[in-house]
């Protein structure tokens, strides 16, 4: 997974003056609500994504707007990676079943079992969660972090 600086500084702006917007306040409402001394322009830099912010201002920032920081991370990752959801791996089954690395036999004997009791027409992607990705690892008697490197080739493969 590549990860553009630019367009992630770009989207994280988008999504803050989202939630600003949302709470109908100007820059200046939101200004006075800051513990810390920013100015007008700082926070328009921001908005605009062409100024980084740091984790510490981010979190500031969300909080005067009574946001988790979390919550606004995780739709800024879901604007720039679709269909991918923190804390999982996307996992294309018919990818998986047709593979032919000899350590991920296991695997792909699962991903053809899913993939024959689908319905027709189903999506073929699943998101497997750590605790489902550290024991199909244990499976295929991988690491569990060479098992996710694997799937992140075959995604990007896609």
């Amino acid at each position: 997974m590549h990860i553009d600086a630019t367009s992630y500084q770009r989207v994280l702006g988008d999504e803050l003056r989202r939630v600003r917007k949302q709470r109908g306040w100007t820059r200046k409402e939101l200004q006075v609500r800051l513990q810390s001394d920013i100015s007008l322009q700082t926070l328009a830099t921001y908005e605009l994504g062409t100024r980084h912010c740091s984790v510490v201002r981010l979190v500031e920032l969300c909080l005067a707007m009574d946001v988790l920081p979390q919550d606004l991370l995780a739709r800024v990752h879901e604007r720039l990676f679709p269909g991918d959801r923190p804390g999982q791996i996307r996992v294309d089954l018919g990818r998986v079943a047709r593979d032919q690395q000899p350590e991920l036999q296991p695997l792909q004997r699962w991903a053809r079992d899913r993939l024959s009791q689908a319905d027709i027409g189903a999506s073929q992607e699943v998101h497997l969660d750590l605790a489902a990705l550290e024991q199909m690892a244990e499976l295929c008697g991988l690491q569990t972090v060479d098992l996710i490197s694997k799937l992140r080739t075959m995604n990007a493969a896609t």
